[in-house]
Formats: C-alpha cells, sequence, structure tokens
C-alpha cells in the first residue's frame, strides 16, 4: 500500500484476512517517514510528458482533492483553490496561454515559444492553483496585529499545496512540472474557466505520462545551507 493511501485513507475495505495480511506486511515495509523521504528525492520537474496515463481522470482527480484539502494552512485558513483541466478544457488553457505570449514575446523567440507551450499541451492534465483573497482579506480583518502576515502565509498554504499534489502524482509515476504565468494570463482565463474575481492564480503544475526522465539534480553545500545547535 502506497504511503499517500494511507495518509488520505484511499483504500478500499478489507476482510479479517486480508487485514491480517496487510499487518504482517506493514512491518516488513519501511517507515513512512522513510518512504516519504524516497518521494520528496523522486519528485522532479519532468517536461517530456504525455498522455498515456493508466489512471482514470477521476482518480488523479480525487487524489488531487485530497492532497490539497489535508494540506496545512496558517489557522487553519484553508484558502487554497484548484482548478483541475483535462482533455479539451487542458488544451484550451495551453492554446490561450500560447495566444498571450505570441502577443508580448519578439519575433524571433515566438518559434520556442511554441515548442515549449505544446510540449505542456501533450500532457494529460493541469492543475492550477489560486489563493482566496476574501479569505486573506477576512484573516486580517479578523486578527489585525497579523494582518500583514496574512498574504504571506497565504503564499506558504499555496506552496505546500502545490507540493502535495505534486508528490502525489510522482507517487504514482505521474511525471508534472511547475509553471508561472500569471499574472499575464490571469484576464483570458478567468473568463475562459468562469474563475472568480477573489481567486488569485499562483501557479499552474502540469503533467501526464513520463516520455524522458529528468537529469541529474545538483545541490549546494551543506555548510551554506544548514546550522544545527544544541
Amino acid at each position: 500500500m502506497s504511503f499517500f493511501a494511507k495518509l488520505f485513507g484511499l483504500n478500499q475495505k478489507t476482510t479479517a484476512q486480508e487485514d491480517v495480511a496487510l499487518k504482517a506486511a506493514q512491518e516488513l515495509e519501511p517507515s513512512n517517514a522513510v518512504s516519504f523521504l524516497e518521494l520528496i528525492k523522486n519528485r522532479r520537474s519532468i517536461y517530456a510528458i504525455g498522455n498515456n496515463l493508466s489512471q482514470s481522470n477521476d482518480e488523479i482527480e480525487k487524489l488531487i482533492q485530497e492532497a490539497i484539502r489535508h494540506s496545512p494552512s496558517a489557522f487553519n485558513s484553508q484558502s487554497s483553490r484548484a482548478v483541475i483541466l483535462f482533455g479539451q478544457s487542458h488544451h484550451k488553457f495551453w492554446d490561450t496561454v500560447l495566444e498571450v505570449l505570441k502577443s508580448i514575446v519578439p519575433a524571433e523567440a515566438v518559434s520556442g515559444t511554441e515548442q515549449k507551450i505544446q510540449s505542456f499541451a501533450a500532457g494529460a492534465g493541469t492543475v492550477l492553483f489560486y489563493e482566496d483573497q476574501n479569505v486573506v482579506k477576512g484573516l486580517q480583518e479578523q486578527f489585525a496585529a497579523y494582518a500583514d502576515n496574512f498574504p504571506i502565509w497565504s503564499e506558504h498554504s499555496t506552496a505546500i499545496a502545490q507540493f502535495a499534489v505534486w508528490n502525489i502524482l510522482t507517487e504514482q509515476g505521474i511525471g508534472a512540472s511547475l509553471q508561472h504565468y500569471n499574472p499575464i494570463i490571469d484576464e483570458k482565463i478567468n473568463v475562459l474557466f468562469n474563475i472568480p474575481s477573489e481567486w488569485k492564480l499562483r501557479a499552474q503544475l502540469v503533467f501526464g505520462s513520463i516520455e524522458a526522465k529528468a537529469g541529474e539534480k545538483t545541490f549546494i553545500d551543506d555548510e551554506s545551507r544548514f546550522k544545527t545547535f544544541g
């Protein structure tokens, strides 16, 4: 059973005999902490994606919803919102992004821009991550002493939601990369999908089957990043 299946309770009901077998198997599995660490390591930006997934749209939708639902937020604000696009809606989104980009990029950059956007459109779907500004403003009014912090904490909330969704897709063998074409696309996308005006677009996670693996990842040295005391 996968880490996220256990975490979100996505597994089906089992018989008493199956429960005994499951418990025995779990005793042989590494701890959840180790499993989750390996999952984090495996999460990479995958740019070569296709539309050859074994999971149904309904299955993917449920995974995304559960990942966001259980993602923490400051004051349990639950300010994160998501629009999940499949099929023609997914293609319309990237067609619109390309339309906007063509109006602002230099002529010599159009061909490269088209290729990049087409590589995203070749995927199976896109998740649009939003933050509800009405929630943020409401908390600012309710807790005035922290008013300046709530927009920052809202960014924390969406980052956690994005990370959770990205990891659960990784666990399913689905490749993804995070894009940021906001705010230049916001107005047209709001009209296209009838997005509430109080929703603020923060990122776009495009996903699909993995057609080519990510390259090697490099890291800065630990001395530059960490300090430990005690």
